[in-house]
This record gives structure tokens, C-alpha cells and sequence, in this order.
């Protein structure tokens, strides 16, 4: 049993944080999954999208049987005033599919998850809609695959890309486990300069997000959980029209 389940994305996200961690892989539903663990903390990198995450997600609780599962990773800003490695922990996430929402007991406003890399129309359109500050693509699924299973849940994002970043097209490189295809993507973009500077400031900014989102996880042990469980607002799923 671990005190602490973290679902990721990608390894690359907290690659920092888990490069001294025990490694082990263990199936669930078929799947294999790679699990990282230290202490009474659990790990795993579950994937892109909302389906990979309620994958890793229901895999870790059901071999782990954790007290909390936290989902972490990277983050667009949908303020103009939120920068590359800000830290942040939503006091609501929403599923921008059905307007479902869970309440927290972060202090950082709201997340919303959609259901594809958002632009910056997109993500203008997501605030406007949702009063929404930060955009993932994992953090309804995991809410959900937590709430099924009577666990609590939480959520700690850092910004990867700000406000007005346009990304490259890079949805096409994820396969339907919800891996990214570095090296395509990397034969894809050597052939088109005029992403190369988009690329470059993804990557920098992508680093710093990187960083700050493990500093904060370092600091993560039985203490602050127990505080995260105590001092959580009792977590409620409402289920709305979309606005």
C-alpha cells in the first residue's frame, strides 16, 4: 500500500523527481504499467489524454489502494498573467466535455480538461465559458477514476505554455495508448523551420515547467497528505449542462 498515488502524463513531465526511484512494471486490465515508488509515494505515467489517464489512474489504485491520488503534470495558461513554471493547485476542476466539475481544496481557481491541445482561441473561449485559469487534458479522468473508488483526489499543474502560445501540430504524434512520438515529431519539425522557434520555446519552457513541478512534488510526504486529506472540502461531482 502507498500513502500517496501520483498519476502523470509523461515521464519526461517529472523525469527530475523519479530518476533515484525504485522501478517496477505490474499489469492491471491487460496493460502494463511502469510504477515508481519511494517511500509511501507511487508514481505512474499513464499517458496523454483523458482515457490514458483513467487508465494509470484506475491501475494504480487497484494495486496500490492509496489514501490520495494526485493528478499532476503540465498545464496551458488561460490568464495572460500566468508565466512558464507558475505552480498551481485548482480549487475546482471541470470537464469541458460535460460540464462536470469537483470541488478541491487547492486555492489557485479553476481547472478545466479538455479534450485536445487548446489554442490561443480555444483557450480564450475555455475561460470565458468555464471562468477557468489553467487547461489539461487528464484531470477530469482521474477525478472521476479516483471518486469511483471512494479515494480522495487532488491536483498540483505547472504552466508549460502561456496565454498566447500557438502550438505546432504535434496531436498527430500521439498513439492511442497515448504515447508521444518524440522521434517523428522531431523528423517532422527538422523539416520545417518555421517551427523551430515554437519548438524551441515549448521545450524551454516545458523544462521550466518541469522543474517547478518537481520541487513542489519533492516536498510531498505522509505530513503535507495528511494535511491535503484533513483540510479538503468534502469533494462533490456535479454534473451540468455545458455552458
Amino acid at each position: 500500500m502507498s500513502r500517496v498515488a501520483i498519476v502523470a502524463a509523461l515521464e519526461r513531465e517529472v523525469k527530475p523527481l523519479v530518476k533515484h526511484w525504485r522501478v517496477s512494471e505490474k499489469e492491471h486490465s491487460g496493460r502494463w504499467f511502469r510504477f515508481f515508488e519511494r517511500d509511501d509515494v507511487v508514481l505512474v505515467c499513464g499517458g496523454i489524454g483523458a482515457q490514458a489517464a483513467r487508465r494509470a489512474a484506475e491501475a494504480v489504485i487497484a494495486i496500490y489502494a492509496p489514501a490520495v491520488v494526485y493528478s499532476v503534470g503540465f498545464a496551458g495558461a488561460l490568464e495572460p498573467g500566468l508565466k512558464a513554471g507558475d505552480v498551481m493547485q485548482p480549487a475546482m476542476v471541470i470537464d469541458a466535455g460535460d460540464g462536470s466539475r469537483v470541488k478541491l481544496g487547492g486555492d489557485n481557481g479553476t481547472l478545466v480538461s479538455f479534450g485536445s491541445v487548446a489554442t490561443p482561441a480555444q483557450k480564450a473561449k475555455l475561460r470565458e465559458s468555464f471562468g477557468a485559469q489553467l487547461v489539461d487534458m487528464e484531470a477530469a479522468a482521474v477525478a472521476r477514476a479516483a471518486q469511483a473508488r471512494d479515494v480522495e483526489f487532488a491536483a498540483v499543474k505547472a504552466i508549460s505554455d502561456e496565454f498566447d502560445f500557438e502550438f505546432p501540430a504535434m496531436e498527430r504524434f500521439v498513439d492511442s495508448d497515448g504515447s508521444f512520438q518524440q522521434t517523428r515529431f522531431a523528423a517532422y519539425t527538422a523539416l520545417r523551420p518555421w517551427l523551430w522557434l515554437r519548438v524551441r520555446r515549448l521545450a524551454i519552457n516545458s523544462n521550466l515547467a518541469s522543474r517547478a513541478l518537481c520541487d513542489w512534488l519533492g516536498s510531498l510526504n505522509r505530513k503535507s497528505a495528511d494535511r491535503t486529506i484533513a483540510g479538503a472540502p468534502e469533494q462533490k461531482l456535479e454534473v451540468t449542462h455545458r455552458p
